[in-house]
């Protein structure tokens, strides 16, 4: 079978578009990781044949060399996103000793529709009665209901507190009527003895057993019974009730069995269904109260604690509180409902303040109503009880972990006093088989990770021994070692590729962090480690955050008798890039980069002096210091780094940015296509933030900067079709800081300018939640003055009062901004690209004054400048003014002399608002003309 990129696969309820790499699960995307869909495109090829593990690993892994474990863990990833056996559909079989084979039905044609299940006929049962509605699960019952009558035997598995009660509980009371002889409910939980098991089954079914073979008494009695049987709470007894399902399996060939434990029951026969955590917003996300309850966490958690405390209602000044709750719990049930229970008694904000501590308080007065989960506190210790001496070492230790983390570095924080090597990979193993790690299977790698009510727990456990301080500072070395490797690899990885790679250390980092900085011994490797990680925290848009971290590590250096310069170079660039996008051209970014330059002299580093330039640049760009600025991009000349790809790139952009804000728009454009043809050849060195002053993605800020020049330049069109391109790209890679850059600076003022004022409303608002969610307050400030002009009716608190750039841009979308101050600039030529709008500007107020000929006087300096610019944008503008000046004064055909051949230049664009008032004004001046 070929895969024709036009062709749409059909198999199950899934639908694939090869060409769009897409999978449908009827009208919803199913993600899938990068690897696993390229098995799945691999296995869809040859599908009904076998492709060997090497096949596969040489196709998937193609410039790698990999393990058959990487494998495996990619096609387990695979098999449970497809639901691989859900209603006893098999897709993908191992075949032994040779490798994998799709063996799923599979067509060209329209997906068949599955059978509507028909009515349930009532039946003997001993289930409890459901006191509460189930939130967030109904699709795992739904699956679980039509997959139970084929599999036989089902485990759910997942950690304490998870669920897994509740969904078995569901699923059986929906498969009511479904058994001739009905459904029996077996709870465990209040057994220690695993003789005991059988004993309870047969009270259960009303039989008597005779002592001497009770497991084949019982298989005999069910034999010829059609039933349901819901084994809950296995996992201090798996290998008794392993035992047992494999004997009423073989010998009753109409009992299927629903049970649930911590691990699986590894017994024959058995398929294993995990149960995920209910859905958390994510940290960042910036959400209303409507859209924060289609989170099924945040349902449960507000049901919940409306039914605990009848007053209770979440407001919107709350809702962070609540969400954060949610986040901290995992989303894990019985932890969620625990807490809601509390509300009234601390309030949402006491109740987080709690969980930030200890979730001992939790349970306190409950213990009635939970039964055999009296406590979380309970469940811990129960499963931390089952692990063996060697297992609760490592999961103590791995208690430090915030974030996911791979094999390699559990075995180096974890290797120490009473642990070696060989140890780890077996206790890790069994650290998941028994829930209390899970896996999360990424593109490139596969990560562990503990849930937070799990590591909360390990780390109390550690801290009870004598281990902390040792494991806290492995910890700490590994964050090190892992950033020293992510700065390695900046200027070499896709981005994507390193993201996924090392974003999951941020959490790592903060703590690493946290704890470097205080503790005394550590605070060398806490300084290291503030300085080395910055290529994350900018990737990831969190400069503010960075830069508290960065202020505390220089305090440091700073206080040791012989502080190393390069250390504090890098602090100082990485500070001045924190300080401008979060306070602007402020004497501490200043201060920061020209620091930062001295330290890179005195090193000889050249490319320290490439950085501090180019930072200190930027800030005198927005200061609108346009002709310092300019002068800085010579300075890259002097640098020596024409041999270097990357950095002349980087260089040859900024004198584009230096060019075109000092207004030279001709010589500006040359060079920035110059610039986007040398990235369109030169790959992934494309990026922008291997380590410059200011950081943007280098895409993204030349078709920003080339999309205002053709706006300047009279193509309105094109500047629209560009800077709409710099922010796809910016979306496409959800880099922060870059967004925000292309929006400030191109998109909300070209849609503007342009007369889309829908858009330009719609662009605004996204400029604002982002520069709110990376705190890029710089940015953040300039979109309240947009929202002046472009959203004016919005609810936008009052701007900060801002000098330079911002204010010159103001101007040029409403006149009304002009003040002496700027009036001043242009007169002295400082103000640079803007120079004529402004001179407009003026002319606009004198006019208003009737001050004639000094307006005429001023707008005909402005047209002399927009002119020798090459700003046909501006030409227009002015020419505009002045020709209705010249209107008043009864000078109509000089007024369409002067105007007509301004007009005529240009070839697009000729439905925004600037060309539609010439045309309207031209025709005006024609009527009278002709008159």
């Amino acid at each position: 079978m070929t895969l024709p990129p036009e062709q749409v696969v059909h198999f199950g309820p899934y639908r694939i578009y090869p060409g769009q790499r897409l999978v449908l699960e009827g009208d919803q995307p199913l993600r899938l990781g990068r690897r696993a869909m390229d098995i799945l495109l691999i296995l869809l090829e040859h599908a009904g044949n076998v492709v060997s593990k090497q096949q596969l690993i040489a196709r998937v892994w193609p410039k790698s060399v990999v393990e058959d474990i990487n494998l495996r863990v990619h096609m387990a990833a695979l098999r449970k996103a497809l639901g691989d056996g859900q209603a006893g559909q098999r897709y993908i079989v191992t075949v032994a000793q040779r490798g994998y084979s799709f063996v799923a039905p599979y067509s060209l044609e329209q997906v068949v529709q599955r059978p509507a299940s028909g009515g349930h006929e009532q039946s003997g049962h001993n289930l409890p009665i459901r006191r509460t509605r189930m939130i967030g699960r109904q699709a795992l019952v739904d699956s679980l209901v039509t997959q139970l009558p084929r599999q036989r035997f089902i485990t759910l598995v997942g950690p304490g507190g998870i669920g897994k009660t509740t969904v078995a509980l569901r699923v059986a009371e929906q498969l009511i009527g479904r058994y001739r002889d009905g459904i029996r409910l077996l709870d465990l939980a209040p057994l220690n003895d695993p003789l005991m098991i059988t004993t309870h089954l047969a009270t259960l079914l009303g039989l008597s057993l005779h002592d001497a073979e009770p497991m084949n008494c019982l298989a005999s009695f069910l034999r010829e019974r059609q039933m349901l049987l819901v084994i809950d709470n296995c996992e201090h007894l798996i290998d008794a009730v392993a035992l047992l399902s494999e004997s009423l399996l073989r010998g009753a060939p109409e009992v299927h069995i629903l049970a649930t434990s911590r691990e699986s029951l590894r017994a024959e026969g058995e398929f294993v269904q995990r149960l995920e955590s209910l859905d958390c917003p994510p940290p960042i996300a910036a959400l209303d109260r409507t859209q924060a309850l289609t989170f099924s966490a945040v349902q449960l958690f507000v049901e919940r604690a409306m039914a605990s405390h009848d007053s209770f209602e979440l407001t919107d000044d709350e809702l962070p509180l609540a969400i954060e709750i949610c986040r901290r719990l995992d989303g894990i049930p019985l932890a969620i409902e625990l807490a809601a229970a509390q509300v009234g008694n601390l309030g949402l904000s006491g109740l987080l303040t709690q969980l930030q501590g200890s979730f001992r308080l939790l349970t306190q007065g409950c213990r009635t109503t939970l039964g055999r989960h009296q406590t979380l506190r309970a469940t811990l210790d129960w499963s931390f009880e089952l692990l063996s001496a060697c297992e609760q070492t490592c999961l103590r230790r791995l208690g430090v972990f915030r974030g996911g983390f791979t094999l390699e570095s559990a075995a180096a924080v974890i290797v120490g006093e009473h642990i070696v090597p060989r140890e780890v990979l077996g206790s890790i193993t069994q650290l998941v088989a028994k829930s209390l790690l899970n896996v999360e299977v990424g593109d490139e790698e596969v990560f562990y990770r503990l849930l937070d009510t799990t590591r909360s727990y390990a780390l109390e456990k550690l801290d009870q021994t004598t281990d902390l301080p040792s494991t806290l500072e492995r910890h700490a070395e590994r964050c090190l070692a892992l950033m020293h490797q992510a700065q390695n690899d900046w200027e070499h990885v896709q981005t994507c590729v390193w993201i996924e790679r090392y974003a999951r250390s941020l959490e790592d980092i903060r703590s690493a962090l946290d704890w470097s900085l205080n503790a005394q011994g550590a605070q060398a490797l806490a300084i290291r480690l503030a300085s080395v990680s910055t290529p994350l925290w900018q990737e990831l848009s969190l400069l503010k955050e960075h830069g508290v971290y960065v202020r505390k590590a220089l305090a440091l250096l700073e206080s040791t008798p012989e502080p190393c310069p390069r250390l504090k170079m890098a602090l100082k660039l990485a500070l001045g890039s924190s300080c401008y996008h979060t306070q602007g051209g402020t004497a501490e970014t200043v201060e920061a980069f020209v620091s930062a330059r001295t330290l890179a002299e005195r090193c000889n580093d050249v490319a320290g002096q490439l950085k501090a330039v180019s930072g200190h640049m930027a800030v005198n760009l927005s200061c609108g210091n346009y002709q310092a600025a300019l002068e800085q991009s010579l300075q890259f000349d002097r640098l020596g780094l024409q041999d270097d790809a990357i950095a002349s790139l980087s260089t040859h952009r900024l004198q584009v940015l230096a060019l075109h804000f000092a207004g030279d728009q001709p010589l500006a454009r040359e060079n920035a296509e110059q610039v986007i043809q040398r990235m369109a050849q030169s790959g992934h060195l494309n990026r922008f933030t291997h380590g410059f002053g200011i950081q943007y993605d280098q895409s993204v800020a030349a078709l920003t900067i080339l999309a205002r020049i053709l706006w300047l330049q009279g193509y309105p069109e094109k500047a629209w079709c560009t800077a709409r391109q710099a922010l796809d790209i910016a979306i496409r890679i959800d880099h922060g800081t870059s967004i925000c850059y292309t929006l400030a600076l191109s998109g909300c003022l070209i849609a503007h300018y342009n007369g889309d004022s829908r858009t330009a409303r719609e662009l605004l608002r996204l400029l604002l939640e982002q520069a709110q969610k990376h705190s890029v307050l710089l940015f953040h400030n300039w979109a309240r003055h947009y929202a002046q002009v472009i959203d004016a009716d919005g609810a936008h608190s009052n701007p900060q009062p801002v000098t330079g750039l911002i204010k010159e841009i103001m101007v040029t979308l409403n006149t009304g901004f002009v003040d002496d101050a700027l009036l001043a600039r242009a007169e002295d030529g400082a103000a640079g690209w803007s120079t004529a709008e402004i001179l407009r500007a003026r002319a606009d107020a004198l006019l208003a004054e009737d001050c004639q000929s000094t307006a005429e006087a001023v707008l005909l300096k402005a047209l002399g400048v927009a002119k020798a610019q090459g700003a046909l944008a501006w030409e227009l503008r002015t020419a505009t003014s002045l020709a209705r000046l010249w209107q008043r004064q009864g000078h109509f055909q000089q007024a369409h002399d002067l105007l007509a051949p301004i007009y005529d230049r240009f070839t697009e664009g000729f439905a925004t608002p600037d060309l539609t008032q010439v045309r309207w004004l031209l025709d005006e001046l024609q009527r009278h003309r002709s008159a």
